[in-house]
């Protein structure tokens, strides 16, 4: 378990000051999607089949010439106009992220190059959790004195790991969870705020569980073949363990803040497919209304999803909004994260 109180009037805050997002211009829809894992697989899938079983309709998915850190990139040049700051003027950049670009070296390097900054650059890898881990990790090392201001990236290829071509009905339903997986990119600024900020952190793992859903290949286990490059997972088991022990973790960061969830202006929460929404609501009591509902358009982004959230939403807040991050990721880890809007 992992656990960052919350901040009292301390000397110093580190708040989120400008937020940004960016998605490919390509759009799949759900029935042209099954239309080609049918044509090409030779199993015949039912019409309105993707779209009824997650409530998917469209979803981003990246040109050829668009990588994890093209997204990444794009974000951040946007994140840096709305703070009014150069790439120079960040000397910690944090590439969080589930994709990469290649196995080494780190993408941040590659978004550093296009950026044209010259910041300590690294890292911070956790499935759909990397984001929040992405923005916990600076917090720390601001709060530290390691860094005065930095640049938190992500940008998600996961429609690259979908398998097209399943060999057989088996194999459709063992990769069946990457059908719902849309890319896309999101940048954060962090630095020294006098109020608000990022005031509680919290998170709990469940490494157990590390077998139930990731992208076998490129690591020492299975450097190379193309059938460990495709996503494979029990999206049942993630949300059973979710389900179990998550709600825990809620009621610990409303416990702490001493917050309902009505004082929080929105609730940002990690997004498979709606019918996983739904459910999330039902157990946790969250109101609707206080989601930001990006899937049926977006897909599951994995860890772009709490950054793509937060951008649609961050120029209607006013100072002294709360917004909660809830974070699910395979591994399994769950995450939240209160920041107050300066």
């Amino acid at each position: 378990m992992h656990r960052t109180n919350m901040v009292g009037a301390g000397p110093l805050r580190v708040g989120i000051t400008a937020v940004a997002a960016a998605l490919p211009e390509r759009v799949m829809n759900s029935e042209r999607l099954r239309q080609h894992v049918s044509a090409s697989s030779g199993i015949p899938l039912p019409p309105g089949m993707f779209e009824r079983v997650t409530g998917i309709v469209t979803r981003r998915v990246a040109g050829p010439d668009e990588y994890a850190s093209t997204l990444a990139v794009a974000a951040a040049r946007t994140a840096l106009e709305r703070a009014g700051l150069d790439p120079l003027d960040v000397d910690l950049l944090v590439f969080a992220s589930a994709s990469r670009d290649m196995v080494e070296p780190a993408t941040a390097h590659i978004v550093q190059a296009e950026l044209g900054s010259r910041a300590h650059a690294l890292d911070v890898t956790n499935a759909c959790n990397s984001f929040v881990n992405g923005i916990d990790t600076a917090r720390a090392m601001i709060l530290a004195g390691r860094a005065r201001r930095a640049l938190v990236v992500t940008g998600e290829t996961p429609s690259r790991a979908v398998r097209h071509d399943p060999a057989d009905l088996a194999a459709f339903r063992d990769g069946f969870a990457g059908y719902t997986f849309g890319d896309a990119g999101a940048a954060v600024v962090l630095e020294a705020v006098e109020r608000g900020g990022i005031l509680d952190v919290d998170g709990e793992t469940f490494s157990e569980h590390w077998r139930a859903g990731g992208i076998p290949g490129g690591g020492s286990r299975h450097p190379r073949g193309d059938e460990h490059t495709y996503f494979r997972g029990d999206g049942s088991e993630l949300r059973e363990v979710f389900e179990k022990v998550g709600t825990s973790v809620l009621d610990r960061v409303r416990h702490r803040s001493g917050m309902e969830w009505t004082d929080f202006r929105h609730v940002l929460v990690h997004q498979v497919t709606v019918p996983y929404l739904e459910r999330f609501t039902e157990i946790t009591g969250v109101p609707e209304d206080r989601l930001v509902v990006t899937v049926a358009e977006l897909g599951n982004i994995a860890s772009a999803s709490l950054g793509i959230q937060l951008d649609r939403v961050h120029g209607g807040l006013r100072p002294g909004d709360r917004v909660l991050f809830v974070g699910l990721g395979g591994g399994v880890s769950i995450m939240t994260m209160v920041w107050e809007k300066a």
